[in-house]
């Protein structure tokens, strides 16, 4: 099968028991680990304007993990399954008693929901914030785990390996991918799911106005992840270039690489009543989200002051919200496939 052209529109390896209640759903609340360096960091905080960031040794994650962000990471779950017709992955998974990994799961959302779509597969969430709920489904069990580290699963162990929104928190994304590839059984599929952080408009107007704030924010953010080294251009795309994410899938070694694109209204300004409702989710996660996100790389990184960063935020959360500017950002899928051995 030929590679499709982009279509517009570690863990433990040997895990504890854990309790299961009356309806089936397990305890899993005390998470596991797998990564020595994280065993006495998993819930140092450090506050920034009244928002808690992860921070270790190792860790110094650039967007918040607490309530608010926790709400945000839910919301975004599910607008992506209003844009993929209620399908929790868009590669051909099929067969029975599959192993699956969720790396960067957060809130372990999709873990769970995948979970409790398919009683029989065994599904394992990985994140560096202990922020996933404490009851569920007995397959599924989620770990407090470093992606960037080496992974300390088996080789060719997992069917599925799933990744989303991991943006600005890693620092080698080739790595990422190679391990995907080593931790798949031959024919197993990767999926790899980003948003390109550009701002744009379908008002043609301010989409070639070089000043406005929509055309401000990637930049920002693309500055402050080459100061880290820790890159926000993922998904960036020209609509000449393949973005990162599908060069990556190809040179890991993945075949039958299908790259998706999705235009995402930031609110309810579109016609089609199927994009106004996502529109509407978006909106709301963008509107909730613009602060927190800009903190730690306008502040901490690029060096500007608090009040320089509510201005900022100020007039881009007004044109956000102002319908004739009809904002949107592109949402990347790209999973490929592990040759058969």
């Amino acid at each position: 099968m030929a590679d499709e052209p982009a279509q517009i529109e570690p863990a433990l390896q040997v895990r504890e028991p854990v309790e299961t209640t009356d309806d089936g759903y397990s305890d899993a609340g005390s998470l596991h680990q797998s990564t020595s360096s994280l065993s006495s960091s998993i819930r140092e905080y450090r506050t920034i304007r009244g928002r808690t960031f992860q921070t270790s040794n190792t860790i110094d994650y650039w967007a918040p993990n607490d309530e608010q962000q926790i709400e945000g990471f839910d919301i975004t779950h599910h607008f992506m399954m209003l844009l993929m017709d209620n399908n929790l992955f868009g590669a051909p998974i099929q067969g029975r008693n599959l192993k699956v990994l969720d790396v960067g799961t957060g809130t372990g959302i999709w873990a769970i929901d995948v979970a409790e779509e398919n009683e029989d597969f065994d599904v394992i969430g990985i994140d560096i914030s202990p922020i996933q709920p404490g009851w569920v489904p007995p397959n599924c069990q989620f770990f407090i785990d470093d992606a960037q580290l080496d992974w300390t699963f088996r080789p060719d162990e997992f069917d599925f390996i799933h990744a989303r929104g991991l943006f600005g928190g890693i620092d080698n994304w080739q790595k990422l991918y190679d391990q995907a590839f080593r931790h798949l059984k031959p024919g197993g599929w990767f999926e790899s799911v980003e948003a390109d952080s550009q701002v744009r408009s379908q008002n043609e107007e301010i989409e070639k106005d070089p000043k406005h704030v929509f055309k401000q924010w990637a930049p920002l953010f693309w500055q402050a992840g080459d100061i880290i080294g820790k890159t926000f251009r993922v998904a960036q795309d020209d609509g000449q270039n393949p973005i990162i994410m599908e060069t990556c899938m190809r040179r890991a070694g993945f075949v039958d690489i299908v790259h998706k694109k999705w235009r995402v209204p930031v609110g309810p300004w579109a016609k089609d009543p199927y994009l106004k409702e996502v529109g509407e989710y978006a909106g709301l996660y963008v509107d909730q989200g613009l602060e927190g996100w800009a903190l730690r790389p306008l502040s901490e990184i690029l060096g500007w002051t608090y009040e320089e960063l509510l201005v900022f935020i100020a007039g881009m959360r007004n044109e956000l919200r102002n319908k004739s500017a009809m904002p949107y950002f592109n949402y990347h899928m790209v999973y490929g496939r592990k040759p058969e051995a």
